[in-house]
């Protein structure tokens, strides 16, 4: 089989910062041990995340030069609910500035407290728009991704038995809507399969509870169904991502991710008391429902976007990118999920870094060797991010996995820079015992990870 190549060419180059160890030191320390405070100059190779952080094509460049900045029904907006309604189905459609506001506004609008939410696993800014209202987000994953290392397909699935149990001991009223990310980040990027949304509608619909998907990652879960799942081998990924949005009520999305751009989102749903409490509210705190908080030309850039991502040989390019940085650190016996996820690299830092507990952070200790070591920025999926901070005397809860991710934006980065680094991590790997365990010293009550101080220090 030949070489899967990037169905792109580059017509236009950024300058990467080529950075000393020394003020990589300087700049971290200065940053108190958060790489998400470090600047982005002091940053060689950025795999933080993949939300926002993707190249454009020359078509979503022209696209810009056609945005309608009307304020209120500009053709840009049109264009921006015609594509979303091909693509979903659904009727009523809420631009936003990117998927958190989407999530805010339905956490806002559909929860009171002691509401309770169950997931196939939620995200970092889900699972605390929901908490912030005071409802509870339960995640219910399948019992295949318990094992991270086993080459099972569709580990993103929701455990169906599980939320069978959940509605049977909470009931269906504590639960007005289920929600279902695809891909499953929290869970090292695994698809999940249109049977198991199926499966899920199904039990939901037998209860009369809503299911709306956190679609972010629509189009790299429409290409997982489309080479692993039985049936849909010869669909046009369209077609498979309408089927996905047919089996649910309402969806929100980041056009940061699946739509290409490097900024936007939307809400959507076919119910119309829903949509009036989103637009309702949408227009108090983003803006009128036809802008939503964008401008005209970052909608006609999504527009272009949420297309190209359903392009083959664009989702194959990717893919095969993601498999062959995940081959180079299997080779090298550096612990990652597997198989591959969808838009990046999961590396297991408490295997990575066996003289570490969960409450000596190991995923913060290995993404900031990582940065030492060659000026990569990794993201620590954690007891972090989403461990339980300790509170009214009670010990802190890790989190259900320690990761790291590496999430590769799209159409950024060419092979060499994914083999510098795997030669960054091997040398990080061979010198792993020296990552010291790192404490909190300062700490946000929501989304922590963001803005948190750490410091390292010598374990007993």
């Amino acid at each position: 089989m030949r070489t899967i190549i990037e169905p792109f060419r580059i017509k236009m180059t950024e300058a990467l910062p080529i950075t000393t160890r020394g003020r990589r030191a300087e700049r971290l320390a200065a940053a108190h041990n958060n790489v998400f405070l470090l600047d982005a100059e002091d940053i060689t190779i950025d795999l933080l995340t993949d939300s926002g952080t993707g190249a454009m094509s020359d078509r979503q460049w022209a696209a810009l030069m056609l945005g309608d900045e009307s304020y209120a029904g500009s053709a840009s907006w049109r264009h921006f609910e015609r594509t979303v309604r091909e693509i979903t189905g659904f009727e009523h459609v809420f631009p936003t500035h990117q998927d958190r506001a989407a999530e805010r506004i339905l956490a806002a609008t559909r929860l009171k407290p002691g509401d309770i939410v169950p997931n196939n696993s939620h995200f970092d800014t889900t699972r605390a728009n929901i908490e912030y209202v005071g409802a509870k987000a339960v995640d219910l994953p399948s019992p295949a991704s318990k094992d991270i290392y086993s080459d099972a397909r569709f580990k993103g699935d929701m455990d169906v038995d599980a939320l069978e149990r959940l509605i049977a001991t909470e009931g269906a009223s504590k639960i007005p809507f289920c929600m279902i990310t695809v891909t499953n980040n929290a869970a090292g990027g695994q698809p999940v399969s249109m049977e198991n949304i199926r499966n899920v509608r199904a039990l939901l619909g037998a209860h009369g509870v809503p299911l709306v998907v956190d679609a972010c990652r629509y189009a790299e879960n429409a290409y997982f169904i489309k080479q692993w799942e039985a049936g849909f081998a010869d669909r046009d990924l369209i077609d498979i991502a309408r089927d996905m949005f047919s089996l649910c009520d309402g969806a929100t999305m980041s056009a940061k991710k699946d739509g290409l751009a490097n900024i936007g989102g939307f809400l959507a749903c076919n119910n119309d008391e829903w949509a009036e409490d989103f637009r309702n509210l949408l227009i108090l705190t983003e803006g009128f429902p036809t802008y939503g908080g964008l401008a005209g030309r970052d909608l006609e850039a999504v527009a272009v976007g949420l297309k190209e991502a359903l392009e083959f040989d664009y989702q194959r390019y990717r893919h095969a990118t993601v498999e062959y940085l995940a081959s180079k650190l299997i080779a090298r016996g550096v612990p990652i999920v597997r198989p591959a996820g969808g838009h990046g690299v999961f590396i297991d830092p408490g295997v990575f870094c066996p003289h570490l507990g969960a409450g000596d952070y190991p995923g913060i200790g290995l993404v900031n060797a990582l940065y030492l070591e060659g000026g990569v920025r990794a993201v620590e999926l954690g007891s972090v991010m989403f461990g339980r901070a300790a509170a009214g005397g009670e010990a802190e809860a890790p989190a259900l996995r320690e990761l790291v991710r590496l999430a590769l934006p799209r159409r950024v980065y060419t092979q060499s820079h994914f083999d510098y680094v795997v030669e960054t991590l091997d040398l990080v790997w061979r010198r792993r015992e020296a990552i010291p365990a790192h404490r909190i010293v300062r700490q946000a009550p929501f989304l922590r990870h963001f803005t948190a101080h750490f410091e390292p220090f010598e374990t007993r």
